[in-house]
């Protein structure tokens, strides 16, 4: 990689930076491009040499932000197998990695699921996609499970994909904003127990 092409992506990373961290304290349509700008240090200019407008900025913002979160739950859960672990156990690998990612960008967190409850936005079907793309990891890890028999073949892949994801980005807003005295390990202990009861239908 040059050295152009280094500037460039930092250049992009400030930028993503200082735009999530505004957009999630005062909204999308509150934040200008002066303010992003000016939170990372920047020209005005620059920010439209990098993204045509706003709003191609902030549908950029989600899919750079959930292809991060995407490749954590993969490593987690190949890191897991690739040592022999079971599928329910990488499973459970992935509820941690996805917890801390969510403790180190709550910002961007709270901004995707604030804007999950949105139907007005232009980037709407970015992001169904976006979110499709981190489900489907988790739904390739329940089949893998079900083929292995780890899992019945009774359960419903995309619903319980959708249900897992859906519980740890609900419980981590929640340690976030209203119990931050509770370290990352406890949470994720709650949430393997839960993993391990209701989907495998067994009591560790």
């Amino acid at each position: 990689m040059d050295s152009s092409t280094s500037r460039r992506d930092a250049t992009r990373r400030k930028l993503f930076e200082a735009a999530v961290t505004l957009i999630a304290e005062q909204g999308f349509s509150s934040t200008t491009v002066d303010e992003i700008a000016e939170r990372a240090g920047v020209a005005k200019g620059t920010v439209y040499y990098n993204f045509a407008s706003k709003n191609v900025l902030f549908e950029e913002l989600l899919r750079h932000g959930i292809e991060l979160l995407a490749a954590s739950l993969q490593d987690a859960a190949d890191e897991v197998t690739g040592r022999g672990g079971t599928r329910i156990d990488a499973l459970d690998a992935m509820i941690r990695a996805g917890l801390e990612f969510i403790a180190a960008y709550p910002a961007l967190t709270q901004l995707y699921v604030a804007e999950l409850w949105r139907t007005n936005r232009a980037w709407q079907s970015t992001l169904m996609v976006v979110r499709g793309r981190a489900i489907t990891v988790v739904e390739g890890v329940l089949r893998e499970a079900v083929l292995a028999g780890e899992l019945s073949e009774e359960i419903d892949v995309p619903l319980t994909a959708s249900a897992l994801f859906g519980m740890v980005l609900v419980a981590a807003l929640d340690w976030q904003s209203y119990q931050p005295d509770r370290s990352l390990d406890e949470v994720h202990a709650a949430l393997s127990r839960l993993l391990q009861g209701r989907v495998t239908g067994r009591q560790e």
